[in-house]
């Protein structure tokens, strides 16, 4: 009789083979009945001898209990997000810079090109698998890049991914990270909303997020029943690399068994091949059996890589070329108006229901007045919608051919539409504005929200919500009547048990005694954001002071222009807004004073936070900054000092590394603030 042990590595090797054939290289070699035989006879063997049971068998794949929540993995190697290009002449200006920076170090000569490896951009998720001696021992989520979900559970059930490499011993190495995609094919994805249609179950809108909601099943034998993917493009902590160029890295991990996506790998020299192969994916794009959203270009020689190193979270080495916005036709419904938390008038366009990016969409911004007679856009038009990633959809404009007889302008509104207060627009603005102030219910829900923000008064539990029914119902007319609300009537409310409004009432409570600057911040003082409100409470050190300050003493406070100090003076000069801060205070509201800076060894230097960063929050980033002498600002400009960048980082980076704004991550930060 055949050794039990011989058999069961027999049949695991042939069953790995065979996974490998069917969803990597999706070329089959056996037919279906053939593969549940070996996989039940090794399912029958590893029962009568179950000391032979191991992780790394294909039977395990079937996924284990449920978790309670998914554990954190801090990455031993980032993983670091890439920097964008979307038009030719990004592709080139990114070319160029490489290649000068290679020749400068004496990598090329003046007349040699860069070598790249170019390769699609999947549309799934980023995961981070980790071999030891050759065996799967766990599988993270990107995170913010420095750490993330622990989803070892979960990526043990996709087939695609080998639970142990394949090779010879010595040519395995002690650890290997691979870096990859999630995904799933477009004909899976299809037939798994079939099934969840016919159960009656959620219907999922596009594969990536198929993708990313079955990694994240808290019960892997969910994940287990999902058709998912994998293909590996990058790779970790690995020791000694093997090789000097990216393309046999690639090349090397598909000899150990790990699904890489060669047939679309090609290597370029240049901005011009680069921009060949980008042609060449897009006219293939729709053919392909998955969803793409670019391609990538790597420096290809990975010791020019190291030599070009990285910038915060993004390498120098290596861009993205996204494809260009989605765009669909539809019809626009109707234009209506939404009333902003400063009485800001915008017009959103109702549409027909459209998948375009994605996503359904049924609502896309006109910005204002302007635009929709710039763009000419009119009500029963046929329009184009664009919508590009996360970005809000926007009506591009009108398909004049398809005009219909009936289609009518637009026109503002004299009066707003929640209060019935006239609408006014300043000649040097954009923007039309509701006049009603806070007896303008829509303004109250928004300033309330924004007065219970994080960067405000922080009451935790006092969200959008809430605010809406507790407006509605006449219970809060303005920011002191937040600070009357009792435990016992808030448990009465939608979504408000009997704890939820207990702890309600603690943050009301602790927001008692803010820290002067996020009091003004609160009070939504058109043109005061965060820096200034802190500037206003450092200089004058008391909400009284402020309230009674002309706006020639406002023009003292640093930064402060003509435009901020005229704003604030007529805000004070209002009755009702004085009202408010008397209110407060009668409710016990004691604002505490700001903490100048410790050290001027920052003064003068300006900061822009920008993404996630892996410990603190950018609120505590921001106030360690001022603490130390610096400011924080929302946009970059030449004037910028430092632009502090995180995990997903977007057009502030890329605005920095434009303009030579020196870019720091959270330890250079740290680094920094230690120093002062």
């Amino acid at each position: 009789m055949t050794d039990p042990l011989e058999r069961v590595a027999g049949l695991r090797n042939e069953i790995e083979h065979h996974n490998h054939a069917y969803y990597v290289l999706d070329a089959p070699q056996v037919s279906d009945a053939q593969y549940d035989l070996l996989m039940r006879e090794l399912l029958a063997l590893e029962t009568q001898y179950p000391e032979l049971i191991t992780s790394a068998s294909p039977t395990q794949r079937v996924g284990a209990a449920p978790l309670a929540a998914f554990a954190s993995v801090t990455h031993s190697v980032p993983m670091l997000s890439l920097g964008n290009a979307f038009e030719a002449e990004d592709v080139q200006a990114f070319d160029k810079r490489v290649t000068d920076s290679l020749r400068a170090a004496g990598k090329l000569t003046s007349d040699e090109q860069t070598a790249y490896f170019c390769e699609l951009k999947l549309d799934g998720l980023a995961i981070n698998l980790r071999y030891e001696r050759g065996v799967l021992v766990q599988a993270a989520t990107r995170g913010d890049g420095q750490s993330g979900e622990d989803v070892t559970s979960n990526i043990r059930t996709i087939k695609a991914i080998p639970l142990r490499l394949t090779g010879q011993p010595q040519d395995i190495p002690e650890v290997l990270e691979v870096r990859g995609e999630v995904f799933m094919n477009l004909a899976d994805f299809d037939r798994l909303n079939d099934a969840q249609r016919s159960r009656n179950e959620k219907i999922f809108v596009n594969p990536r997020n198929a993708a990313a909601g079955s990694l994240r099943q808290l019960d892997p034998r969910i994940t287990a029943q999902r058709p998912l993917r994998f293909f590996a493009y990058g790779w970790g902590d690995v020791g000694e690399v093997p090789f000097a160029q990216h393309s046999q890295m690639l090349d090397w991990m598909a000899q150990l068994g790990l699904p890489v996506n060669v047939t679309q790998h090609v290597v370029a020299q240049g901005a011009g091949d680069l921009l060949r192969y980008y042609e060449q994916v897009g006219e293939r794009r729709a053919s392909l059996p998955y969803d793409i959203d670019g391609v990538v270009y790597k420096v290809n020689d990975l010791t020019a890589q190291r030599m070009l190193g990285f910038v915060a979270r993004a390498p120098r080495f290596a861009i993205a070329h996204k494809f260009a916005a989605q765009e669909a036709f539809t019809t626009l419904l109707d234009i209506e108006v939404q009333v902003g938390r400063t009485g800001a008038i915008t017009p959103v366009a109702r549409l027909a229901p459209v998948f375009v990016g994605g996503v359904t969409v049924t609502n896309a911004t006109l910005h204002n007045e302007d635009e929709i007679r710039r763009k000419d856009v009119r009500v029963g038009d046929t329009v184009i919608v664009r919508r590009a990633g996360d970005v809000i959809p926007e009506v591009v404009g009108p398909v004049l051919e398809k005009r219909p007889i009936f289609a009518t302008q637009f026109v503002m509104a004299t009066a707003c539409p929640v209060c019935g207060s006239s609408i006014e627009k300043l000649e040097d603005e954009a923007i039309a504005r509701c006049t009603g102030g806070l007896f303008c219910a829509a303004q109250r829900k928004q300033s309330l929200i924004h007065a219970a923000g994080r960067k405000a008064l922080d009451i935790e539990g006092l969200g959008e919500k809430l605010v809406e029914q507790l407006v509605d119902r006449g219970r809060i007319h303005s920011l002191a009547d937040i600070f009357t609300l009792q435990a016992q009537e808030l448990a009465g409310f939608d979504r408000m048990g009997q704890k939820s409004a207990d702890n309600l009432i603690a943050a009301i409570q602790q927001a008692k005694q803010p820290l002067l600057g996020r009091l003004i911040f609160s009070l939504g003082i058109r043109h005061v954001g965060e820096t200034t409100a802190r500037d206003l409470a450092l200089h004058f050190g008391s909400i009284e002071k402020i309230m009674s300050a002309s706006q020639d003493d406002l023009l003292a406070v640093a930064d402060v222009g003509p435009v901020v100090a005229g704003s604030i003076a007529r805000f004070f000069a209002e009755t009702h807004n004085q009202e408010i801060v008397i209110a407060l205070q009668a409710q016990g509201v004691t604002p505490r004073a700001e903490v100048a800076a410790r050290s001027a060894g920052l003064s003068g230097k300006t900061f822009v936070l920008t993404g996630t960063l892996p410990v603190w929050t950018r609120e505590e980033a921001s106030s360690l900054i001022a603490a130390a002498g610096g400011k924080v600002t929302g946009s970059v400009s030449r004037k910028t000092s430092f632009v502090v960048a995180g995990g997903d980082a977007g057009s502030k980076l890329e605005k920095a590394i434009e303009l030579g704004v020196t870019v720091l991550d959270e330890a250079a930060l740290r680094e920094l603030l230690a120093q002062e």
